[in-house]
């Protein structure tokens, strides 16, 4: 995020975190968070809020361009993109940058990047562990399959 967009944020928010008592009451606030609208127990809709809140806007420019970016955060845009589509990977996004935002706000740390090989491998790790807890409940065993490179001796 740039200079300008921690300004907009920042006279948009204030300095005084404690107005917000959670994250969850901030990104709602910024209109970010996923809805719920339910009635006879069905779900009618999951869209966001429309908010005219100059502050989510920020957060979604700063999604936005993530898209090029070498970070964790670009590679969640970039997945989050290619199976929802554009515009709800930047709300998404943006709902990730403003969770982020809050910590920091809160806490006083500074932020640092894991990278884009960090969140890749966590990200894989993720996913075996689903691919096996779902083969278990079906009563199958995953085995991994050696590469060519481990089988020469």
């Amino acid at each position: 995020m740039g200079s300008l967009s921690i300004l907009v944020l920042l006279s948009e928010v204030g300095l005084d975190p404690t107005r917000f008592p959670t994250v969850k009451h901030f990104t709602s606030w910024l209109g970010l968070c996923p809805g719920s609208r339910i009635t006879g127990g069905k779900v009618k809709s999951s869209k966001t809020r429309l908010v005219a809140n100059r502050a989510a806007t920020a957060f979604r420019m700063a999604a936005q361009t993530l898209c090029r970016s070498n970070s964790a955060l670009g590679a969640y845009y970039r997945r989050m993109q290619s199976r929802m589509g554009a515009p709800k990977a930047i709300t998404a996004t943006a709902h990730k940058l403003a969770r982020i935002f809050y910590h920091l706000w809160t806490s006083g740390d500074a932020y640092t990047d894991p990278g884009i090989d960090a969140y890749e491998q966590q990200y894989r790790e993720r996913i075996l562990k689903n691919l096996k807890k779902k083969a278990n409940t079906f009563g199958f065993e995953l085995t991994a399959i050696p590469t060519p490179a481990e089988c020469v001796s």
